[in-house]
Parts: C-alpha cells; sequence; structure tokens
C-alpha cells in the first residue's frame, strides 16, 4: 500500500518534472528560433501609421534575426480580427502583433469578444508614440487651446468636431478633451481620417483631433492651424507647438505602437525579441524613419510595455463611460 508520505512525495516528484520538462521544452525551442519565416499580423490594410511602422521595424528584425519577417495586414472589425489571429496563433515566437491604441480601446468598447487581450499576449516591447494634433479650420478665431476653449463654451454645440469613426483615437482624443475641459462639441464621424481631413480643409467642420502624419503637410502650408499636440511632450515635428497638456493639466492621448506574442510564448524568445526592438530604436536608419512619422520612441523592458498597455486601457476605459461611446 503506497503511505500517504510516498503519495505527496510522488506527487510533487511529477509537477517538478513536468516544470523542467516546460522549461526545457521552451529553453530548446528558444535555442532554435526562429525556425522559419516570422509573421507580423498588422490589423489594419497597408499605407497607415500601423502598417509603415512594422514594415519599418520588420525590415531590422528579418536582419537580426536571419529570419524573413513577413507583414501581414488582417483588416477588420476595428483591429479585432487581426488581434484574434495572433491570440490563437502557436505561441513559438513566429507570430507577432503590431500593437496599437484600438487593443486599449476595444477591451470597453465591444461588449463581446473572443479574448481577453490583456491576458491572451505578451507585450514583448513598445516602439514609438505618435501624437494626434488638435487643429483648426483657419475659420476658427482660435489661435491657442485656450482661446479655442473659451471659443467652444460661448458657442456650446455649435462647433463641428470631425473624427475618424467611432471609438477610434481619434474620436476618443476629442472626448478627453471635452472631458477635462467641460466644452460642447457637435461630434461628425466619418468613415476614416481621410475624408474627415476633406471635410475639415474645406471648412465643412471646424476642429479635429487627427493623427499627425496626414494633417502635417496642411498645417505647414497654412490651410489647416495647429493648436496642440496631445503627447506629454512636444513633437520634433511641430517644435513651436505646444502640447494640449500645457494648457489642460494632465492631458495625454496619442498613438502608441508595439509589439506582442501570444501568451505561452517561451520567456527566453520574448527577452530576444525585446532585445531586437531596443537594438532597432538605437538603428540610425530606423530612428530617422520613425522621426519622420512624428514618432516618439518608447522602448523599455516587456514590463515596461505592459504597464503602458494597462494604463492605456485604464485611461479609455474611463473615457469611453463617462462620454458614452458607442459602435452606433
Amino acid at each position: 500500500m503506497i503511505s500517504r508520505r510516498n503519495l505527496l512525495r510522488a506527487t510533487a516528484l511529477g509537477a517538478i518534472s513536468s516544470t523542467a520538462l516546460t522549461e526545457l521544452g521552451g529553453r530548446a525551442l528558444a535555442q532554435s528560433f526562429p525556425a522559419r519565416p516570422v509573421r507580423w499580423v498588422v490589423p489594419y490594410p497597408p499605407g497607415g501609421a500601423t502598417d509603415i511602422v512594422a514594415r519599418i521595424v520588420g525590415a531590422y528584425l528579418t536582419e537580426s534575426l536571419g529570419q524573413q519577417v513577413v507583414i501581414e495586414n488582417r483588416p477588420g472589425a476595428g483591429n479585432n480580427l487581426g488581434t484574434e489571429a495572433v491570440v490563437n496563433a502557436a505561441p513559438d515566437g513566429h507570430t507577432f502583433l503590431l500593437v496599437n491604441p484600438a487593443n486599449a480601446i476595444n477591451a470597453t468598447l465591444y461588449k463581446k469578444l473572443s479574448f481577453n487581450y490583456l491576458k491572451d499576449t505578451i507585450q514583448v516591447a513598445g516602439i514609438i508614440r505618435v501624437p494626434n494634433v488638435m487643429e483648426v479650420h483657419p475659420s476658427v478665431p482660435a489661435k491657442t487651446v485656450a482661446e479655442f476653449i473659451a471659443y467652444a463654451k460661448a458657442n456650446p454645440g455649435k462647433i463641428n468636431w470631425a473624427t475618424s469613426g467611432n471609438g477610434t483615437s481619434v474620436h476618443l482624443s476629442g472626448e478627453l478633451f471635452k472631458m477635462m475641459t467641460g466644452v460642447e462639441l457637435l461630434h461628425v464621424p466619418y468613415r476614416g481620417s481621410a475624408p474627415a481631413l476633406t471635410d475639415m480643409l474645406a471648412g465643412n467642420v471646424h476642429v479635429m483631433f487627427d493623427n499627425l502624419p496626414p494633417s502635417l503637410p496642411h498645417i505647414k502650408a497654412g490651410k489647416l492651424r495647429a493648436l496642440g499636440v496631445t503627447t506629454a511632450q512636444r513633437s520634433a515635428a511641430l517644435p513651436d507647438v505646444p502640447t494640449v497638456g500645457e494648457t489642460v493639466a494632465g492631458y495625454e492621448a496619442s498613438a502608441f505602437f508595439g509589439l506582442a506574442v501570444p501568451k505561452g510564448t517561451p520567456a527566453a524568445i520574448v527577452e530576444r525579441l525585446n532585445r531586437d526592438v531596443n537594438a532597432a530604436l538605437k538603428d540610425p536608419k530606423v530612428s530617422a524613419r520613425l522621426a519622420d512619422l512624428g514618432g516618439i520612441q518608447i522602448g523599455g523592458s516587456p514590463a515596461d510595455f505592459t504597464k503602458l498597455v494597462e494604463g492605456e486601457t485604464a485611461k479609455w476605459e474611463k473615457v469611453i463611460k463617462v462620454g458614452k461611446v458607442t459602435l452606433e
């Protein structure tokens, strides 16, 4: 008869053996990584900022990993289709996700998701933050954020506010501004940033919190007036434009980009990818191209990026609930 002591000892040894085997398997997988080309899933069509960031850093990773990093565009369902594809992929380091603000926003915006982003992925490294820019049509008399707030409060509900669609970072940047200043703006959602920007240039709408890259040429040409950038620090692309936070204390809203992998990916692979992403950010060519997007580098450890995404998720949850933001 097996005594209780022997049974407990056997159970403990079995658990230790299972853990050891898992660790050995993870190390073996890490040592052979990458064994084939890597997929980097971008949950948007080609050509946008999300896609461009992946292609810039992906080219560097192709060299550092010694295997081709293939950019796979998987648009649909507001970023969720691409994210779901990565969540369900084998956790062997051969499938990446280009993380972006929608991963933090959708956790609250969508009532039913087949995954829990923070629980089902591992955050590897942050890449860059890209400011949105608070801009107005030249017909708007405000020259500063403070003047705009005063103008909006004097004209409640009369200012047309353009966004790239419900629940986008462009939309929620404005919702956060409304929440923190108490101004009333008439929301005019478009199907994407391009048509919204077209109507901004025509003067059909008055204010927008657009991604910086597409608006930058129009600002420099004097066709739009930049009042502030939405990041915590000024943008090198518009060094004379203050941050919104210089007027509205604590305001920060930006598009962030990074790399994540499926839950269960071995720690050694996560650490390897983190080192490579940080090395890419130090590469002069990569750094210069990201700077051309108006990007502010993030970098840091997996824990740093996890904290960032957790913070963004909590922030946008509050904005969505206070602003009663829906997809309709």
